[in-house]
């Protein structure tokens, strides 16, 4: 291994410092590409779908828990991957290791959830087994095949107005590895983190930062919004 070169203090800071505009920039770049996801077309979700959950059978609408936003990963475990029946695939689990607590979406109007073929048993048990929290369904019906997640892993962000349900954004194959931060699933949700610094479109809901944050287990039973859009949301990304 050749390593590089043992500098003093001041050298090793004046790499560091060039090294920083360019993470500056990137980092104005991510922000500057959820603005564009923010601005995205929506596609109405027509087609009814079902799935089994710990508390019985949900349709997509139930998945969002009453918020407005839903995120939903496509993990593989079922008969035929890789760990049946005793783990879900490495990848997929090597995301879910990865998961924020998920309060901290559900604080901005946005649940997560996870979806296979596994049967409701066999996802209780993995998930004690792993430690893993998110809601976690089996799929039922042609969901997986419909959003581009039948053959590999993949994270689709729906919105819903009242009882209409949208699909906003999709990110699969390396965009996946990304993804687990509270952050990094907000960014990629059509109305993003909600705050007031960033570029959304006029009427979009923000909120100072740092405001809304708070401790995992102290932002108690707020109520989840009606998922009713407001007229600008409505009016679409300008």
């Amino acid at each position: 291994m050749k390593t590089p070169p043992i500098v003093p203090l001041r050298e090793w800071e004046a790499a560091r410092r060039q090294l920083l505009v360019q993470e500056k920039e990137m980092t104005r770049a991510r922000d500057a590409l959820a603005a564009e996801r923010r601005r995205m077309p929506w596609l109405a979700v027509e087609k009814e779908y079902e799935f089994d959950g710990a508390e019985g059978r949900s349709t997509l609408l139930d998945l969002f828990e009453g918020r407005r936003q839903l995120i939903v990963y496509r993990a593989f475990f079922e008969p035929g991957v890789f760990g049946w029946p005793d783990h879900a695939c490495k990848g997929c689990s090597l995301v879910a290791d990865q998961v924020a607590h998920v309060a901290h979406l559900n604080a901005r109007d946005t649940t997560l959830a996870f979806v296979s073929r596994a049967p409701q048993p066999d996802i209780a048990r993995v998930k004690a087994r792993m430690g893993w929290t998110m809601p976690w369904y089996t799929m039922t019906d042609e969901f997986d095949t419909d959003f581009g997640v039948d053959e590999w892993h993949g994270t689709n962000a729906f919105l819903r107005d009242g009882d209409r349900v949208f699909r906003t954004y999709f990110i699969n194959n390396r965009g996946d590895e990304a993804l687990g931060s509270t952050w990094s699933y907000l960014d990629m949700t059509a109305l993003g983190r909600q705050e007031e610094w960033e570029d959304s479109p006029e009427g979009y809901p923000r909120t100072p930062p740092y405001e809304w944050w708070n401790w995992h287990d102290e932002y108690g039973d707020a109520d989840p919004s009606q998922g009713r859009l407001t007229p600008a949301e409505a009016a679409g990304p300008s």
